[in-house]
C-alpha cells in the first residue's frame, strides 16, 4: 500500500513539473516574439503579441513591461493617443507583478507628464497627480521636466484663482529643495571622477560615459531651476511679498516654519523692509535657531557691522543640522571675509562649502578671482606672479564642469585668466616648459607650466 501510495505521489509530482515546464517553455516562446523586436525597437512587429505576454506570462520577465513602456511611449510620440491608457495600463501591471522593482515616483510623474504633454486632462487633475507621484515615492520623483511641470501648474492654478499664493511658495520650496539635493548627488560623483583626472589617473571608457551623463543631469537641473525662478516671476517680488507677509503677520507671526520661509524669501529677494527685521527678531525670539541667527548676521552686515556679522554667521554655521542651508552659511562667512581681503580664509569656508555641495560653481569662481587678484604678491619673478592666473583658470575650469548654470561666465573667466598668464614666448625664453611653479603665499600649491 505504502509502494502504491509513493508511485502515485511521484507521478503526480512528475506530472505536475512537467506541466510547469510546458508551461514555461510556451511563455519562452511567447516573450520573445514580443521582446525580441521590442528590444531592436520594430514595435510594429512586437505591438500584435504583448496582450498574449502579459495574460498567460505576467511574471515571466520584467522586460515585458520595461519594453512595453518604451513601445507605448514610441506610439504615443507618433501621435496615437489612445496608447497613453495602455502606457498606464503597463505601469499598474509591472506594479502588480513586481512591486520591488517598479520605481513608483518615477512611472506616477511620467504618466502625469504625458498627459499633461498631450493635453489630456485639466490643470487641477493634472497637478494632483504630479502632487501624488511626489508625495507617494519623492526619492524616484527625479525628473527635471516633471519637477517644472508640478510647480509650472501650482502657479497657473493660482493665477486662475485656484491655489492661494502661498501654496506655491511652499511648493516652491519643496521643488527647490529636490533640486538642489539631486544637483549634490550628481556633482558629488562628477567630483570624484574629475579629482581622479586630475591626479592623473586615465578614466575608463565606462567612467567617461558616467562623466558625460553627470554632466548632462547637472545641466538639465540648472537650467529646470532658472526655468522655475522664471515662472515664480514677479508673484515673488518685493511689492508683492511685503504687502502679502503684513496681512499674514497676526495670524502667523507664531508659526515658526512660517517665518522662516517668510523671512528667507524677503532674504534672498533682498526686501528693504521693516518688516524682515520684524520677523528675524520674533524668530529668534520664539526658537533662536540657525536661520535666526543668519537673518541677524544679514542684517548687521547691511548696517556695517562686519565682525557682528561674522559672529551671527558661524553661530548659524553651528547651529545648523541641515547641509543646504549650511552651504548658504558658509557662503556669507566666505563672502564676508573675501569683502574684507582676508582671502585665506574666505578660502576656508568656500571649501567648506564644496565639500556640502560640490557644484557650487560660484564658489570656485570666487576662489579663481582671489587667486588671480594675488598675482603681485605670490611670486619671487614677473613669470611666477603671472603664472598664478593657470591656478586661476583651473578654478574657472572647474566651476564650468560642476555648475552648467555658470558655465557660460566660468569659460570666459578662464580664458581671461589664460590670456593674462604668461606667454608662449616667455615660456620659451624662461626656459620653463613643463616645469613646476610653487606658490608661498596665502595660495601655496603649485601649478605645471604647459609645454611648448
Amino acid at each position: 500500500m505504502k509502494t502504491k501510495v509513493i508511485l502515485l505521489v511521484t507521478a503526480l509530482t512528475l506530472t505536475f513539473s512537467s506541466n510547469m515546464l510546458a508551461q514555461m517553455d510556451e511563455c519562452v516562446v511567447t516573450a520573445s516574439l514580443f521582446i525580441e523586436p521590442a528590444k531592436a525597437k520594430n514595435y510594429d512587429a512586437a505591438l500584435p503579441h504583448y496582450d498574449k505576454v502579459v495574460k498567460e506570462c505576467p511574471t515571466y520577465s520584467l522586460a515585458t513591461y520595461q519594453y512595453g513602456a518604451k513601445m507605448f511611449e514610441h506610439f504615443i510620440k507618433k501621435g496615437d493617443k489612445s496608447k497613453i491608457a495602455n502606457y498606464e495600463s503597463n505601469y499598474n501591471l509591472m506594479k502588480t507583478n513586481y512591486p520591488a522593482k517598479t520605481k513608483v515616483g518615477k512611472e506616477m510623474a511620467k504618466i502625469a507628464q504625458i498627459k499633461y504633454d498631450n493635453g489630456i486632462g485639466e490643470k487641477m487633475e493634472l497637478f494632483n497627480a504630479f502632487d501624488k507621484a511626489y508625495k507617494t515615492d519623492e526619492k524616484t520623483f527625479t525628473s527635471p521636466k516633471s519637477l517644472y511641470t508640478y510647480f509650472s501648474l501650482a502657479k497657473d492654478l493660482y493665477e486662475d484663482g485656484s491655489k492661494d499664493i502661498q501654496e506655491v511658495f511652499d511648493l516652491y520650496d519643496v521643488v527647490q529643495e529636490k533640486i538642489g539635493k539631486e544637483e549634490v548627488k550628481y556633482a558629488g560623483k562628477l567630483s570624484t571622477l574629475i579629482e581622479k583626472e586630475e591626479a592623473g589617473t586615465a578614466l575608463t571608457s565606462k567612467e567617461a560615459k558616467r562623466v558625460k551623463g553627470y554632466e548632462t543631469n547637472l545641466g538639465s537641473y540648472g537650467k529646470i531651476k532658472g526655468s522655475i525662478d522664471t515662472k515664480l516671476g514677479s508673484i515673488a517680488d518685493c511689492s508683492n511679498l511685503v504687502p502679502l507677509y503684513e496681512k499674514l503677520w497676526e495670524e502667523k507671526k507664531n508659526d515658526v516654519s512660517w517665518l522662516k520661509s517668510a523671512a528667507g524669501k524677503l532674504n534672498s529677494r533682498d526686501c528693504d523692509t521693516p518688516m524682515f527685521f520684524q520677523m528675524v527678531q520674533q524668530l529668534h525670539t520664539l526658537q533662536p535657531s540657525a536661520s535666526s541667527a543668519f537673518y541677524l548676521g544679514r542684517l548687521a552686515e547691511k548696517d556695517g557691522k562686519a565682525s557682528e556679522a561674522k559672529s551671527y554667521y558661524e553661530q548659524a554655521i553651528d547651529l545648523e543640522t541641515d547641509p543646504n542651508q549650511k552651504v548658504k552659511y558658509y557662503y556669507s562667512l566666505a563672502e564676508n571675509y573675501r569683502k574684507k581681503g582676508s582671502y585665506g580664509q574666505a578660502r576656508k569656508y568656500y571649501r567648506n562649502m564644496l565639500e556640502i555641495k560640490p557644484n557650487a560653481g560660484s564658489a570656485y569662481l570666487k576662489i579663481a578671482s582671489m587667486y588671480a587678484k594675488s598675482a603681485n604678491n605670490c611670486g619671487n619673478s614677473v613669470f611666477e606672479k603671472r603664472a598664478i592666473n593657470w591656478l586661476a583658470a583651473q578654478m574657472a575650469d572647474k566651476a564650468a564642469r560642476v555648475d552648467p548654470s555658470i558655465a557660460g561666465s566660468a569659460r570666459s573667466a578662464a580664458s581671461s585668466y589664460r590670456q593674462r598668464a604668461p606667454s608662449k614666448s616667455d615660456i620659451f625664453s624662461e626656459g620653463m616648459a613643463g616645469k613646476t611653479v610653487s606658490f608661498s603665499c596665502w595660495v601655496g600649491g603649485s601649478v605645471r607650466v604647459p609645454s611648448l
